[in-house]
């Protein structure tokens, strides 16, 4: 199978165990510890390959399960809540980071094109702009109903800027650890932190933003 359909079928698998988890808790909270689990076993085999010495791993290693920690007891909490005007935001959120990496891949394979940065060098600024154009335009479909025009393209062009932020953070990572992926559980994208890279970024800072405007 060519990887983009992998990459295509993983994406689309995901989304749907997403929307099954906020109906039903068992799965959900299931999906969350398994997440949880591998993300920190990921971000520890890069660590370990890139920090010496051990009490200095064991800081970072640390703060980044107490990050990932409350990354996913917010998601639980979110999802578990009666709070629909938070779980559209969380939705949206996470709709549109996974689009803005489809659209990044369709469009950069496509195009091709100048590269943004040295820091991972399949990054261009066609799938940049593929990332934006997606998940505008998709978001605009599906949560039109639930949130105003005008703010699903100011969002989605946000919370599309920090996933790629976070995408190009742990590519630059993986990069001095000399690796080419976190893990290879999920077919087309790697390990899960290849793939949630720009939601550990995107979702917490969106969350945060969002309550203040």
């Amino acid at each position: 199978m060519r990887e983009i359909n992998k990459r295509l079928l993983t994406s689309i698998l995901l989304l749907i165990i997403f929307f099954i988890s906020i109906n039903i808790s068992f799965v959900l909270i299931f999906s969350l510890i398994i997440a949880h689990y591998l993300i920190v076993c990921e971000a520890y085999n890069i660590l370990k390959k890139l920090i010496k010495s051990k009490k200095i791993l064991f800081f970072f290693t640390f703060i980044g399960i107490i990050y990932f920690s409350q990354l996913i007891i917010n998601i639980g909490y979110i999802t578990l809540s009666n709070d629909i005007d938070s779980k559209i935001l969380l939705s949206f959120i996470i709709t549109v980071c996974v689009l803005s990496d489809i659209g990044g891949y369709i469009f950069g394979k496509l195009f091709k094109g100048k590269k943004i940065t040295k820091i991972s060098p399949n990054k261009t600024y066609s799938g940049m702009i593929g990332a934006y154009i997606l998940s505008i335009v998709f978001s605009l479909i599906i949560f039109r109903n639930f949130i105003l025009f005008d703010k699903i393209i100011f969002m989605s062009i946000m919370i599309s800027t920090l996933s790629q932020i976070g995408d190009l953070i742990i590519s630059y990572l993986k990069r001095k650890a000399k690796i080419k992926d976190t893990g290879n559980i999920l077919p087309g994208h790697g390990g899960l932190l290849d793939r949630f890279d720009g939601l550990i970024f995107a979702i917490p800072l969106s969350l945060l933003f969002m309550k203040y405007i």
